[in-house]
């Protein structure tokens, strides 16, 4: 769960995105059946920045990362950074990090307990100081995300790691270097997180360490990119099999962002579901094979138009099957916003969630709207309706709320979103975007209390006997 700000002070604000306190106090307002029509710009990809920030800290030089998205996670993971001593400085979505004096191996409690992404600073502190302090992390409660892929892969590199009262405690002993060793590593599942961890800590081990079963998604990829940027040896990143030679220190780099995946893929089923033609830019065209691929089976075509554009013509919709994996398969990231998109297609359909074991509670709010799906399990039951209607909706999680604002700008009449902490994490002014391709979107100060909200259909998330 994520728990309400409780923001640092410190000389030089990175970011200042809309200001927290508002999250409780505004909903979105959707007129739907709105026609799109322009062009998107497509912001970094808040999952490779998370990380490469974290990345920064094995660096004990200057770093700058450009395209970095102004977010509420962005945000949060800057607080951590400059509370264990890194200066930060914003401008635009140029980030600047100082990063050669930490003065902290504990990560605040506040902050970590309210962005998942946090934990990644583990392995490049633990990495460059030889100990690291980090509390248990928070952030979408969409499931179980165990941290034991990230500890037996540290305890593998000759890490002394301990959970005490929430706390992990990692620490390195014996050779008096304080640095971790190399290993062979095999993940039991292609975590990214753990892949992201493991990697970060290994440019600064000592030998050759492999991960083996290792996460494949671009944001990994950007990760090792930008740690080769810096002098780390690396090789294999996209593939399941990633080698790392230890290096003795990294260097100062000035670095790109890749644009997001998710954004892009979002924006195109906005596209779709508004039968409306829009042109994205930039984009990296390969991240986005599986989602362009439904949504050609859907009916639309998704065309490229350069290497760096892609452009969706939609047509009539048709339902088709969708079972989410790990990359190169349909990303979990985008299951909401289908699933939204398949509620009005023509037939029937079952999109099945395999990454994560709660994150189906969007088809309550979709239900509202006058869909009509069912919830056996893992498996979302899809039964295409001619038309959805406004309705107050709540997001539950970041890709919820972004299935609900695609809903609400293919349903008749007014939608009105609470939870907009969730959608403010993962996405740069989304509002703002959609206004400039002609859609009537408003942030305005809530006037549905959450208890005045009708109750949920009876077909909402009932399971099949």
């Amino acid at each position: 769960m994520i728990l309400e700000d409780r923001p640092i002070n410190h000389s030089q604000s990175p970011i200042n995105p809309q200001s927290l306190s508002q999250e409780n106090e505004s909903v979105l307002k959707i007129w739907g059946r709105a026609s799109l029509h322009g062009q998107v710009k497509i912001s970094g990809a808040k999952n490779s920045a998370l990380a490469i920030m974290a990345g920064a800290l094995l660096c004990s030089q200057d770093c700058r990362l450009r395209n970095v998205p102004s977010l509420v996670d962005i945000e949060r993971m800057s607080q951590i950074l400059a509370a264990v001593g890194v200066k930060l400085k914003r401008s635009g979505d140029i980030l600047d990090l100082d990063v050669s004096h930490i003065g902290q191996s504990k990560a605040p409690y506040e902050l970590v307990s309210q962005l998942r992404a946090s934990f990644f600073i583990l392995g490049p502190m633990l990495a460059r100081l030889g100990v690291a302090r980090i509390p248990l992390p928070g952030g979408c409660a969409i499931g179980a995300r165990p941290v034991d892929l990230h500890v037996r892969g540290l305890q593998a590199m000759g890490a002394q790691v301990h959970i005490e009262h929430g706390i992990v405690n990692a620490y390195v002993k014996g050779t008096g270097n304080n640095k971790l060793k190399g290993a062979k590593i095999y993940l039991d599942y292609p975590s990214v997180g753990a892949t992201e961890t493991l990697l970060m800590a290994a440019t600064l081990a000592e030998g050759e360490t492999t991960l083996e079963n290792a996460a494949q998604e671009p944001e990994v990829v950007d990760l090792a990119n930008f740690c080769r940027a810096m002098g780390a040896q690396i090789s294999g990143a996209g593939t399941k099999t990633i080698s790392i030679s230890g290096v003795s220190s990294l260097h100062s780099v000035d670095y790109p962002i890749i644009p997001d995946r998710i954004e892009a893929g979002t924006f195109l089923v906005a596209g779709a579901i508004t039968h409306s033609e829009l042109s994205l830019y930039p984009v990296i065209p390969e991240h986005l094979t599986a989602v362009i691929a439904k949504l050609r089976a859907i009916g639309s075509e998704v065309m490229v138009e350069e290497p760096n554009r892609l452009r969706i013509i939609p047509n009539k919709l048709r339902a088709t099957d969708i079972e989410t994996l790990p990359y190169p398969g349909f990303p979990t990231d985008m299951q909401a916003q289908f699933t939204a998109l398949l509620a009005l297609s023509e037939g029937n359909c079952v999109v099945s969630e395999t990454v994560f074991e709660n994150r189906l509670r969007h088809v309550a709010e979709l239900n509202r709207m006058g869909a009509d799906i069912r919830v056996k399990g893992n498996n979302a039951i899809i039964r295409g309706v001619p038309m959805l209607s406004g309705a107050p909706v709540v997001g539950t999680d970041l890709r919820a709320s972004a299935a609900l604002v695609v809903a609400g700008l293919g349903a008749e009449g007014i939608t009105t979103i609470q939870g907009l902490r969730h959608l403010d994490r993962g996405y740069d002014d989304l509002e703002g975007k959609l206004r400039q391709l002609g859609a009537r979107v408003e942030r305005v100060p809530a006037q549905i209390e959450e208890e005045e909200l009708p109750p949920t259909p009876t077909n909402a998330m009932t399971a099949t006997p």
